[in-house]
């Protein structure tokens, strides 16, 4: 006998029912993180110094360059795989926002009408065989989440929402180190190239002294084509630099969301110190690089699909209902007396499912130890980032003072075997020798400033670059 009093006892025992989920609770995998880096060489850094600056957005203003500048907001703004992610990112949203919905009781209002006629040779409780049907109802019906499925779903949803937020951030940081790095490239190729057209300057002149003096008597033909030789061979490898300029000009014109037709860098050799870079602790390289924030949220989503795996085991409880009112005549609809209602619970309970469920469940635990395994192995490789950019910057560092050596020597190795030529000491060859080496010392020089500089880039982004005071901060944790 349904009474009142037996319904309160089934909404209190399915609202106890409802206070638990099958599956495990999120805890993030253990790992082991060094108490410091090897290249200890640039410090260590604490938050009582004042070498915090990178921990704001805008890294790149840390070399003071205003053009690069320039390009890193132009990027921001146009660039088309930043926008791909912040679309990512509000498909994630709205995805979490329909499992929310789960929570809550589906409505829906079906009105209909129907003119119906029943055979006369059946019986009939109807005085006539032609009627009309009005129907105003609003159907009910809601889940019960007695075992946490809806609940676990809206988990993973929420999680891979996080995830997507930090794969804007990996995206948004990449690209700021792609246009950092292939401008600084291109700088560094614009040094090359001025190294080459003062050295072409050079070897024109030296051309016209070897013709001047062949003239004369004082120099002979293999004098006149070594100087012809070298000037071409010059001239062909600053025509070279050219080719890898303008393709690094047109990635730099995709970055930036332009076409590489409307796009071009004026020659500017680069110039700049790379500024000291703060590397942190060990400890806080987990919360300040966005990837690894993105392998632990979808770690958590898996682990959060095992739940939802378990609950297909279990049976799913429904309340289903309609309220409304009908009527055979729509004079007639509206009266309180047209009031219809129907009430009633629904089991679902699987019997047989052929082992679907229990491959799911095995399914989305492998899946989880996987991403457990992706998780680990790329802090390990964050690690390896940092590393590599600590210790190059140190040997590239110490090869700068090195090549600096290397180039005042060359230099007055050459300015010595060229007066030694017009007192017509020694052969032709060795000032074509001691220029050529001069030539080599200085490209040298310049292309180790620009992988300086590219270290430096790479050493930021493998930090985690100037998110750690964002939002995403707490996403990741």
């Amino acid at each position: 006998m349904n009474t009142p009093l037996n319904h309160l006892a089934l909404g209190l025992v399915v609202s106890v029912l409802a206070g638990c989920a099958v599956g495990p609770d999120y805890q993030r995998p253990t790992v082991s993180t060094p108490a410091a880096y090897k290249e200890t060489g640039l410090g260590t850094w604490k938050e009582s110094t004042p070498q915090d600056q990178i921990a704001k957005g805008s890294w790149w203003e840390l070399f003071g360059d205003q053009t690069l500048n320039e390009l890193e907001q132009q990027a921001t703004v146009s660039n088309q795989e930043l926008k791909a992610a912040v679309a990512r990112v509000t498909q994630a949203r709205a995805t979490a926002r329909v499992a929310k919905a789960e929570f809550f009781p589906n409505l829906q209002a079906d009105p209909a009408y129907e003119r119906d006629r029943t055979s006369p040779n059946l019986a009939n409780p109807f005085p006539r065989n032609n009627f009309n049907d009005f129907q105003v109802p609003v159907d009910f019906s809601y889940e019960l989440d007695i075992w946490g499925r809806v609940r676990r779903s809206f988990e993973a949803a929420t999680d891979e929402a996080k995830a997507s937020v930090a794969s804007y951030e990996t995206v948004w940081l990449t690209l700021k180190a792609e246009v950092a790095q292939n401008y600084f490239t291109l700088r560094a190729i614009d040094a090359e190239r001025a190294i080459l057209r003062s050295t072409i300057e050079r070897r024109e002149q030296a051309l016209q002294l070897a013709q001047s003096r062949y003239r004369g008597g004082a120099a002979s033909d293999l004098d006149l084509s070594r100087a012809e030789t070298e000037l071409s061979t010059t001239e062909s490898e600053y025509i070279g630099l050219g080719k890898s300029r303008t393709e690094l000009e047109n990635a730099l014109a995709v970055l930036v969301g332009k076409s590489a037709s409307d796009f071009s860098l004026a020659e500017s050799p680069l110039d700049l110190v790379p500024p000291v870079i703060p590397p942190g602790l060990p400890s806080e390289l987990l919360e300040r690089r966005p990837d690894v924030a993105e392998s632990e949220r979808l770690l958590a989503s898996q682990n959060a699909r095992i739940g939802i795996a378990k609950a297909a085991f279990f049976p799913v409880v429904r309340l289903t209902g309609a309220a409304g009112l009908e009527s055979g005549d729509i004079s007639t609809l509206f009266n309180w007396q047209s009031r219809a209602w129907s009430l009633g619970p629904s089991i679902s309970l699987p019997i047989f499912e052929g082992g679907r469920n229990a491959a799911n469940l095995r399914r989305s635990k492998a899946v989880y130890e996987e991403a457990v395994a992706q998780y680990r192995g790329r802090i390990l490789v964050a690690f390896q980032e940092v590393e590599n950019g600590l210790s190059g910057l140190r040997i590239l560092a110490e090869q700068n003072v090195a090549q600096a050596r290397s180039v005042a020597a060359a230099s007055r190795t050459a300015d010595i075997s060229n007066k030694r030529y017009l007192a017509g000491l020694v052969s032709y060859l060795e000032v074509v020798d001691s220029d050529r080496t001069k030539l080599q010392t200085q490209r040298e020089a310049a292309r180790i400033l620009g992988q300086r500089l590219v270290t430096s880039v790479q050493l930021i982004k493998a930090l985690g670059g100037g998110w750690a005071d964002s939002s995403l901060r707490a996403s990741a944790k």
